[in-house]
């Protein structure tokens, strides 16, 4: 049987304590080092050497709060906190690459859509089109309170907020500025045609942008749009506007249910289902044999930090999980900020009878542990089940993606699963094999939003 290979994105935030917390105490990783530039570096070198498409960071604009009902525990845990800014690394770590992309992850509460389309086209343009934005709407209420808002807003608020924000940027980024609107005709000294660069006149229920936009178009114009929701309206909001989908199947069949389901709904929005990437998220442990495989296990399992992964999970779900029994049935949870986590949890769960502590388990540490040929065995079973790519969850850094690049890459390889070179142009043609060309496609909600005539018009309904 013929795959299609994977592609892999690996998964860092520029913090102490990202997903697996307790490992930052090891003398082998270097998660300590976060704020050393040379850390990223080497980190962005051994991606490109492994074939990596891109590193994704992630990124929180709050506190973890809610367990035992302070912040004390994620403090004390390095659990995402303190954390540096994702997008000031970017510019560094593509000078010292090639062909490496950068995804990084923005909520539509932080900034402004009219400065956000700015800093992407900025970064877009020092990248060479490398770089990609992760769509997120926040979850925690500190971050909320922190920009202003007296609470989080309510989950469909959230989101609405978040379809209206990507129509100003599309409107910035794509509508604005025509594609030869930039002269640079020194001899008549005109740089830019005035005729050519329209304002949006966007008004809104939350944003009023006339514009224009104050950056000229870059390589991609639009960035490679990844998203994670897994609630309804996270679907469908993925469904009209990702091209790439960081999902958390518990198995194979799990995420191949997720996957068709999203598809369908891109379907029905008017795109092809296959406009859409689907990245799982898992970590390895590769072992030259079985057995040394599951001895590192054991040994990271030592170093695991259950007051972490709880102090995490409960400013996830906007939960105290310390007020729970660990033991007691998932049922018991009745409200969550996550609902579609919650609902894909107990959908998964054979007898529907899992306690918190199988959610923590779930939710902490999806993990393969094996030999590169075994755990390339169970690559193709994600594949299979309709996955395009990997998220690479790291126990150690750079040791987790060392492991896998030096064990697990050749294999893949070997396979046809993993690139042997990268394919020229942009992170969108890249990662799309070239189909799509370096813009957003023409299905995409974003196109209708381009200008089809050079002229101005005032208040135009770009």
């Amino acid at each position: 049987m013929a795959r299609s290979r994977l592609r892999f994105n690996a998964f860092a935030m520029n913090t102490v304590s990202h997903i697996h917390h307790g490992q930052w105490r090891r003398d082998d990783t270097r998660q300590r080092d976060y704020l050393e530039i040379e850390t990223w570096v080497a980190l962005a070198k051994l991606l490109e050497r492994g074939r990596f498409d891109a590193l994704f960071l992630a990124d929180v604009i709050g506190t973890y709060d809610r367990y035992r009902g302070s912040r004390d525990v994620a403090v004390a845990e390095g659990l995402q906190i303190p954390v540096s800014d994702p997008a000031l690394i970017i510019p560094v770590l593509a000078y010292v690459t090639d062909d490496l992309g950068f995804a990084y992850t923005h909520s539509v509460l932080q900034k402004h859509p009219y400065v956000f389309a700015r800093e992407v086209s900025t970064l877009d343009h020092l990248t060479g089109g490398r770089v990609a934005w992760n769509v997120v709407t926040t979850f925690l209420d500190s971050a909320a309170r922190n920009l202003g808002f007296p609470e989080l807003p309510p989950h469909d608020e959230r989101y609405r907020r978040a379809e209206e924000y990507l129509q100003v940027v599309y409107k910035l980024l794509e509508g604005s500025w025509e594609d030869d609107a930039v002269l640079r005709d020194a001899q008549n000294g005109i740089y830019s045609d005035p005729d050519k660069i329209h304002d949006i006149g966007h008004v809104g229920e939350f944003y009023d942008v006339p514009g224009p936009h104050l950056s000229e178009p870059s390589p991609q114009r639009t960035p490679v749009l990844f998203q994670a929701g897994a609630s309804e309206q996270g679907r469908d909001f993925a469904g009209r506007n990702a091209e790439a989908i960081f999902i958390l199947g518990r198995t194979p069949q799990s995420a191949r249910t997720n996957v068709e389901d999203v598809r369908a709904r891109a379907a029905r929005f008017g795109r092809r289902p296959e406009d859409l990437l689907f990245f799982q998220g898992l970590s390895f442990i590769v072992g030259g044999t079985e057995e040394e495989a599951r001895r590192k296990e054991r040994e990271i399992d030592e170093y695991a930090s259950d007051e972490g992964y709880l102090a995490h999970r409960s400013g996830d779900l906007g939960v105290d999980l310390g007020q729970f029994d660990l033991e007691a049935p998932l049922s018991e949870l009745t409200r969550s900020n996550v609902h579609g986590i919650i609902r894909g949890l107990v959908d998964a769960a054979p007898d529907k009878s899992w306690t918190f502590r199988d959610m923590l388990r779930y939710l902490g540490d999806l993990r393969i542990v094996g030999t590169p040929e075994q755990i390339a065995d169970e690559l193709e079973l994600w594949s299979d089940a309709g996955v395009d790519g990997i998220n690479l969850m790291y126990h150690t850094t750079p040791g987790s993606f060392q492991d896998f690049i030096e064990g697990v890459t050749p294999v893949l390889q070997k396979r046809g699963l993993q690139q042997r070179e990268y394919r020229p142009g942009t992170l969108r043609e890249k990662l799309t094999d070239g189909g799509s060309g370096p813009r957003l496609d023409e299905r995409h909600p974003a196109a209708a939003l381009r200008p089809v005539a050079a002229s101005r018009v005032a208040g135009s309904a770009l």
